[in-house]
């Protein structure tokens, strides 16, 4: 019989003892993997969907609710800013790019979003079927949207006023599908995309822009279809600009400038986002903090399991050594059965921490939105599994040494 499976053979004795150890090491090693895979996930995705967006000028208020809602859209925008004032901005000889965006119509509880072809080409977006829009009232849709909505190209389907599903339709205007974006994991996916103009349209309750032309329906081209910004009245308005400076010097001057100067708010999603998440690391840091202290109870009940139990086995380590055991084998001996017990907590751990991280994105109906699951494996899961194994040599250390120091005539002396 090897060591090993001498040691398993004594760890299935105490089958409750056992049971308890697992238990705590499971509870503290799945609490910090679901820690781990949300703010590793979180802060992936927020990096990935602000990489070429120096900064988002929109209405003034909360910087952070701007970028909320115009980089991740999972908040309500700030209000909206006049479309001459925005245009005039990107003349500034500090911007390189600026790319508009509309909101504030909603299907089906995914958003509508006005702007041109740049901010699909901002996050690579690749076409899976039909193409992009040209016309106004068309739309292209996200890999989710048309999944979860269950569209395809040539559907047509009435916007809702607001961002919510509960909104009042506007059943003047319908828009027609032309497109579907490939999945790309950025946050095209659960957006529904077309010009401009469309908000406009279907927000002003106009006389559609049809006519006939030839026996044949031609709907009306958008002026800014492709790139750049659409031309309007002066009454029109946006929700935002999206900004790529031509130089550093832009994070210096057009931040001030913004804010003191004109009626609309500058926001920075590299420091609003940096911001959030040290918010939210004093509790993420406080949890943790208590999963490795269950940690820790649960090293000490393996120590306490062992110690105790080194007692009643005494006489069971005296044989072993007079059958021609070494000491060191004795101390190996007991520390496995320290490793096991913790390796099988270290991985029902994994297991449970990512099913309870799969559970919370499966109850959260915006999960999607800011793209967490728990079908993924991140490298920090391994060093969690690497210290709970390690506790629990640590736990076995003392009782693994009373092993080694076994005196045989004493002990069978004894008996």
């Amino acid at each position: 019989m090897n060591l090993i499976t001498l040691s398993w053979n004594y760890i299935k004795a105490k089958p409750l003892n056992t049971l308890l150890n697992v238990l705590l090491m499971s509870l503290g090693v799945a609490i910090i993997l679901v820690l781990i895979l949300l703010s590793t996930q979180l802060e992936e995705n927020l990096s990935k969907n602000k990489r070429g967006i120096d900064l988002v000028v929109g209405a003034k208020g909360s910087p952070l609710q701007l970028i909320l809602a115009n980089v991740y859209h999972i908040d309500f925008p700030t209000g909206n800013v006049k479309l001459d004032e925005a245009k005039a901005l990107t003349r500034n000889r500090l911007v390189k790019s600026a790319i508009p965006l509309a909101l504030g119509d909603n299907y089906g509880g995914f958003r509508i979003v006005g702007t041109n072809h740049d901010y699909v080409k901002l996050y690579d977006g690749k076409i899976a079927s039909g193409e992009l829009w040209k016309y106004n009232l068309d739309v292209v849709l996200g890999a989710n949207v048309a999944e979860k909505l269950d569209l395809k190209v040539g559907d047509e389907f009435f916007g809702a006023h607001g961002l919510s599903v509960a909104d009042l339709e506007h059943d003047e205007r319908s828009y027609h599908v032309v497109g579907i974006l490939e999945g790309s994991g950025s946050v095209l996916e659960n957006l529904i995309l077309t010009n401009i103009e469309s908000v406009w349209e279907v927000h002003n309750h106009e006389e559609e822009h049809v006519h006939e032309e030839g026996g044949h329906e031609e709907k009306e081209l958008g002026s800014a279809y492709e790139t750049g910004f659409p031309e309007g009245d002066a009454d029109d308005e946006i929700t935002s600009m999206l900004i790529k400076y031509r130089s550093p010097m832009g994070a210096v001057q057009m931040p001030r400038m913004v804010n003191s100067n004109t009626n609309m708010q500058a926001a920075s999603p590299a420091f609003e986002t940096q911001r959030l998440f040290s918010l939210l690391g004093i509790g993420v840091d406080m949890l943790r903090s208590f999963a490795y202290i269950i940690i820790v109870i649960a090293g000490l009940s393996i120590f306490i399991s062992l110690y105790n139990a080194l007692k009643d086995r005494k006489y069971d380590l005296a044989i072993m050594r007079s059958l021609g055991a070494s000491r060191g084998k004795l101390f190996v001996h007991v520390v496995l059965e320290g490793v096991i017990i913790t390796t099988l907590g270290g991985l029902l751990g994994m297991i449970l921490g990512h099913g309870l991280m799969e559970m919370l994105a499966n109850s959260y109906e915006k999960s999607d939105d800011i793209g967490v699951t728990g079908l993924v494996f991140v490298n920090q899961e391994m060093y969690v599994l690497l210290i709970s194994i390690g506790i629990g040599v640590i736990a076995s250390l003392i009782p693994a040494l009373n092993a080694y120091k076994t005196d045989i005539s004493e002990v069978l002396a004894g008996e």
